[in-house]
């Protein structure tokens, strides 16, 4: 009964282990190359989101300047029909 219960888990008891015994020579050669291109990835995010905010600040001037162009013609068009 025991012999069943370990037979389906020997390949993955080895696989296992030998990832074990590879995984403090692996990871830190990985580390190595993927910290530079993390990094990297991380400042690009940080100067997308400030030009995202650099053209939102520039939408948002255009739209004001426009609510208070409407505003002043309204204005005018009321003043004069009165």
């Amino acid at each position: 009964m025991l012999g069943n219960l370990w037979k389906g888990y020997g390949t993955s008891i080895l696989v296992g282990a030998g990832v074990a015994l590879v995984a403090p020579v692996i990871l830190p050669a990985v580390a190595t190359i993927i910290r530079p291109v993390a990094k990297a990835t991380i400042k690009g995010g940080l100067m997308l989101a400030d030009k995202v905010k650099e053209i939102a600040a520039e939408a948002s001037e255009q739209v004001s300047d426009l609510v208070a162009e409407a505003r002043a013609e309204h204005s005018a068009g009321a003043a004069s029909k009165s």
